[in-house]
């Protein structure tokens, strides 16, 4: 039986999906959060939050995540990044599941990927959960309801967590399973309640779509000057470098905190909300992320809170050090209401050192953002992933390697053009940690980041004094305004000096060892700025 505030003109049972219980079409936020308290799936919470666990798994799974090998995608996809399923699985995984679904109760979301009506896509998400439903009306963007009677779905995407794969019998990993078949538009999505999959589905799928039109895709966040679209920037950055932290600035206008694209008219938002890390999360420090866990449909996942009052434990990470929260973009004040920008002026690649080697700030040549792109290096950040309980160095190119289907000189060379024909001022922002590594040393001071990206944007940061590093070559500022000089220069900050020059060079020896498997795809001057 079909409910819903609207009912498109396809139904599930138009796409060959049939025998369900009831199914609920584009319930809006208040809605959702009704049922989704009625079916035990959470908790209300202050200010109409609502409070909910993910079970088992709190963060992506990554391993867990396949490809469909087909002959149109047998060229076109990184099989070293991606693992590959057969399509004969896939159809036996499809049919198992929708057998699985029958007499349940479904959720359907028809939904837009993308702010620009020339590049977005038509997303339908099928959820067993109904809070599922709220999460992704939040992250994707949401159509007027005139928009919903003639939507026709571009790829659809149908999360059920009950399911569990059979791993040989589907040619999987595990029993928890995210399978992508761009030849059926469809992505199915079992045994993992963690919301965040839903949001990185729909990401990988325009990073395998837009490159084909020459939009690159990009794990960022954007910004630009208030009462000026144009002077606009990109945070590149993974989970718990500060994509979202440091884009929500009051003094500048939010385009979005974690994904964009870049075509020939500028930058566009991919979503409509923001999917924000809340472990420590100060009211002082960051007060418009800190408000939206009070305010009406706010996702709040895997965080302790008091059962009387419903306080929430910002410092608890005993569920989890990944809690976060969901919420539209509208709820920060400073959002921008078309989640359009220019072509950006400023490109920050945002890193978090564990070793504590490099600056707060440093200015990029072309041919080193190109480098430090296709590079990735951050830290692992716990809890974004299972497994990972303390900050682990890795490389993950273009910063979003779980995200790339395709080859990361495809998202690079695009970069590369999209700086030559537009021009950009290119940083490397590191917002880990300062004298010392993990362990020793301190956590960048979040104030000083900001006064260097506040001087970076609006370009008095480029009219002072640079030094060469000497380790990565790259200029790095002498002195910002309001920025303790010595935390500029690293080596400083060390209580012994010869200790920072054995971290760095273990340092630099492993971008030299990582950046050997790209040597064969990129230009002489990328090579050049390469390091060793």
């Amino acid at each position: 039986m079909d409910h819903g505030t609207v009912n498109p003109t396809m139904k599930l049972q138009d796409q060959g999906i049939s025998g369900l219980g009831h199914v609920f079409y584009n319930l809006r936020e208040q809605e959702l959060v009704d049922v989704a308290v009625e079916r035990g799936e959470g908790t209300l919470g202050k200010g109409g939050a609502f409070l909910t666990t993910t079970g088992q798994f709190t963060g992506r799974s990554p391993k867990d995540k396949h490809v469909v090998r087909t002959p149109s995608t047998e060229e076109t996809i990184w099989w070293d990044n991606n693992a590959p399923m057969a399509a004969e699985a896939f159809d036996r995984l499809y049919d198992d599941m929708t057998a699985h679904m029958k007499g349940r109760d479904y959720f359907v979301e028809d939904l837009f990927g993308g702010a620009d009506p020339a590049h977005r896509l038509d997303v339908r998400i099928v959820t067993e959960l109904a809070w599922h439903g709220l999460f992704c009306r939040h992250l994707l963007r949401r159509p007027e309801a005139s928009e919903l009677g003639s939507f026709s779905p571009d790829f659809t995407i149908i999360n059920c967590p009950s399911f569990r794969a059979d791993p040989e019998r589907h040619d999987c990993r595990s029993e928890t399973v995210i399978a992508l078949n761009f030849d059926r538009k469809m992505i199915l999505i079992g045994g993992t309640e963690y919301a965040g999959e839903n949001k990185k589905s729909v990401f990988t799928l325009l990073n395998y779509i837009l490159p084909e039109k020459g939009i690159m895709p990009m794990h960022c966040s954007a910004n630009h000057a208030k009462g000026n679209p144009v002077d606009a920037a990109v945070f590149f950055g993974l989970s718990g470098t500060g994509k979202t932290t440091l884009s929500a600035d009051p003094n500048r206008v939010l385009i979005g905190d974690d994904e964009h694209g870049w075509s020939e008219r500028g930058i566009f938002n991919f979503e409509g909300g923001c999917y924000a890390k809340t472990i420590g999360l100060d009211p002082k420090a960051e007060p418009e992320i800190y408000a939206t866990t009070q305010m009406p449909h706010t996702v709040i996942e895997n965080m302790v809170f008091d059962p009387e009052t419903l306080e929430l434990d910002f410092d608890d990470d005993s569920l989890t050090a990944n809690m976060r929260c969901a919420y539209p973009l509208h709820y920060i004040d400073n959002a921008s209401e078309t989640a359009l920008g220019g072509h950006p002026k400023n490109i920050i690649m945002l890193t978090c050192d564990a070793f504590g080697v490099l600056p707060p700030i440093a200015r990029l040549t072309p041919a080193q953002a190109m480098y430090h792109f296709l590079s990735g290096f951050t830290s692992k950040v716990a809890g974004t992933e299972r497994g990972v309980t303390e900050p682990e160095p890795t490389f993950s190119t273009c910063f979003g390697a779980p995200f790339m289907p395709r080859r990361p000189e495809v998202y690079g060379e695009l970069l590369r053009q999209k700086i030559a024909s537009h021009g950009a001022t290119c940083w490397l922002v590191n917002t880990g940690w300062t004298g010392g590594a993990y362990g020793t040393g301190s956590r960048m001071p979040i104030q000083a980041t900001r006064g260097l990206l506040t001087a970076a944007l609006d370009g008095s940061l480029v009219e002072g004094q640079f030094r060469k590093d000497a380790n990565f070559g790259f200029d790095v500022p002498v002195t910002c305004a309001g920025v303790d000089d010595q935390l500029l220069n690293p080596r400083n900050t060390w209580a012994d000096p010869a200790a920072y020059d054995a971290q760095a060079q273990k340092l630099v020896d492993m971008f030299a060892e990582n950046f050997t498997q790209y040597v064969p795809y990129i230009n002489d001057d990328v090579k050049a700025a390469a390091i060793g």
